[in-house]
């Protein structure tokens, strides 16, 4: 499938541009917010500030959303306007969005809205907007898109499923065009499960190459892409795989290998099987914070890469496995990206990036 437009919503700001400055730059020290159960408490968490979100013209059509939605509304907008594709359309394009824990602090805010008023009293907005397909709805409604929408979760892979499903949409031509993204937001419950069973990086730094113990650090955003089969001059890179359970055999070798280490699994040693020492590791979990759907940020990460052929070094260098890591931000010669992921069964999913190369007439 060939990217042609990508957007970005992430603690380190909105907009592809603000994600690369933070991914040339590194490491950057998350925000410290108030743990509720726990008084005069505070824990590291990598949030989005939508007050500082400069094009609010998309926030007059959607009011009454919640920060899930605008988020992902605001990511896919994005993706839309760099795709540079005028005149697409729009009752051709789908829209899937993909979460691992969904708008789950809405929907505890609407319990307790069933607890503090009973049912009779509780905001019917908030339940509208705690219904798991509201930000496709959102998606759609805003920008004005017609075609077929579904939101997939499953945990770790989500994403990986909705890319899966884009490419059928395309291939079975139900659609011209795919918004195909990843959402996550923050809230107290995910914080707490955060705080009580994962270890919390006390100084806000994931080290990704740590394995175990593993530190995680929570995050929020959302990363859309349109993809399509279709040949334009505006061309990131090609999703030119998934696959589950195991390793391809491609003509092209590994260039680089991303990892989807952010402390989201207690122990992260399983990832040393798929960590050779002739290609190169990267990580960059520490940028956007921990977060179900963490593989959106890093295949956004990856394609930047292909596009701009440069290579961003890991934000954080911490190596006591002495792994052939990715520590200088350099041009380089990149062709194929494998992005990584592991389930807490020991489960694993690959998706692979490649350069797209015009193909002669």
């Amino acid at each position: 499938m060939n990217i042609h437009g990508m957007g970005i919503v992430c603690a380190c700001g909105t907009g592809v541009d603000s994600f690369e400055k933070a991914l040339k730059q590194g490491w950057q020290k998350p925000e410290e917010i108030q743990v509720p159960h726990l008084k005069n408490i505070k824990t590291p968490a990598y949030l989005v500030n939508l007050n500082e979100v400069s094009e609010r013209h998309l926030f007059k059509k959607m009011r009454r959303a919640d920060k899930f939605s605008k988020m992902a509304a605001l990511a896919a907008s994005e993706a839309l306007v760099t795709g540079g594709l005028e005149g697409i359309n729009k009752n051709n394009i789908g829209v899937i969005v993909a979460t691992g824990l969904g708008t789950h602090d809405t929907t505890f805010n609407f319990l307790d809205g069933i607890l503090d008023y009973g049912e009779a009293g509780v905001s019917p907005t908030v339940f509208s907007n705690s219904v798991h397909n509201a930000a496709a709805s959102y998606i759609s409604s805003v920008l004005g898109i017609q075609g077929q929408t579904l939101t997939v979760t499953q945990f770790y892979f989500s994403f990986h499923y909705a890319l899966q499903l884009a490419r059928s949409w395309l291939d079975e031509e139900r659609c011209d065009h795919v918004l195909v993204g990843a959402v996550e937001q923050y809230g107290n419950v995910f914080g707490y499960i955060c705080d009580t069973k994962l270890k919390t990086a006390a100084d806000g730094k994931i080290r990704p190459f740590n394995f175990h113990p593993a530190y995680q650090v929570p995050g929020e955003g959302a990363a859309f892409f349109l993809v399509s089969r279709k040949d334009t001059g505006n061309i990131y890179g090609t999703f030119h795989d998934i696959a589950f359970g195991g390793h391809k055999n491609y003509t092209v070798p590994v260039d680089l290998n991303i990892i989807d280490t952010d402390g989201m699994l207690s122990d992260e040693s399983v990832y040393m099987k798929d960590i050779t020492s002739d290609v190169p590791v990267a990580a960059y979990s520490p940028i956007f914070g921990s977060m179900m759907t963490g593989s959106a940020f890093n295949c956004a990460a990856g394609v930047l890469m292909l596009k701009n052929q440069t290579c961003y070094a890991n934000p954080v260098k911490d190596n006591p496995r002495g792994i052939n890591l990715l520590d200088d931000a350099k041009y380089y010669n990149i062709e194929f990206i494998q992005c990584t992921r592991y389930n807490c069964n020991g489960e694993n999913a690959f998706i692979y990036l490649r350069k797209y190369k015009e193909v002669d007439p």
